[in-house]
């Protein structure tokens, strides 16, 4: 039986033929760039594995995107012991590629004026400017966990839509000793990297949103793949006046 071409008397163009596959391979970018926006840092096989490619079409897709800069690939942390053989490769976004994202708007405006203020008002005026600039999201953020509950896992939760309806790409989740609370996406990032107030004040809220003491373990403005916050396991409610503790576990 002849086929549709035969029958048609026509052959595809080659132009469509080749515009068609840089298309497929535009999309499949987006994917792994949206992947490892929302997972912060990953292995190849990790990402071909959620995007149901084979093992070649992935390495194809992510030797691209390391030769356009919009990955970058990194030796994977083990801790304690491992086996043998090099650690596998992560790969991570770039920060030009979080910004084609979307992210980073205005970065050295925003950096020039905490700059003067912190020149003329010292680390204490910079601290109060944070806080009041997450006073708005702490107040949209409360407004959408209304009925959340006590239970602050059950809270960090809630918070996580809240934020994600924000842009953060957050999500919670419940683990050995308590819970965490991991954002995905970090519109300040890189004025963060110099003002750490802006990390400080948003953990402060994360803490007074969850209604417990929490530690800031990671932060994509310091070089991480995604803002990770940890919910101690506690036998009890939290008490007024809790602090918040921010560690880094990357040194």
């Amino acid at each position: 039986m002849k086929n549709a071409v035969e029958l048609s008397g026509h052959l595809p163009a080659t132009g469509t033929v080749a515009g068609t596959a840089a298309s497929t391979d535009l999309s499949t970018r987006d994917r792994v760039t949206q992947l490892l926006l929302e997972q912060g840092a990953a292995t190849a096989a990790q990402v071909g594995s959620a995007l149901g490619l084979s093992p070649a079409a992935i390495r194809r897709h992510l030797d691209a995107m390391l030769a356009d800069g919009d990955v970058v690939a990194r030796e994977q942390t083990v801790r304690g012991s491992r086996g043998r053989g090099r650690p596998a490769k992560v790969f991570l976004l770039t920060d030009a590629a979080r910004v084609r994202c979307g992210t980073h708007h205005y970065d050295n405006m925003a950096t020039a004026a905490l700059r003067w203020i912190a020149g003329n008002g010292g680390p204490k005026a910079v601290a109060a400017f944070a806080a009041d600039q997450v006073a708005a999201l702490e107040a949209r953020c409360r407004a959408a966990m209304e009925g959340a509950g006590d239970d602050p896992m059950a809270r960090a939760e809630a918070l996580a839509g809240a934020l994600t309806a924000e842009g953060y790409a957050a999500n919670a989740s419940t683990i050995a000793s308590g819970g965490q609370l991991c954002q995905h996406h970090c519109p300040v990032a890189h004025v963060a990297a110099e003002f750490p107030q802006l990390c400080e004040a948003e953990t402060a809220v994360i803490s007074r949103l969850v209604g417990t003491h929490v530690q800031r373990l990671a932060t994509i403005a310091h070089g991480d793949g995604v803002c990770t916050t940890h919910i101690p396991a506690q036998p009890g409610r939290a008490q007024s006046g809790r602090t918040v503790t921010t560690v880094r576990t990357d040194r």
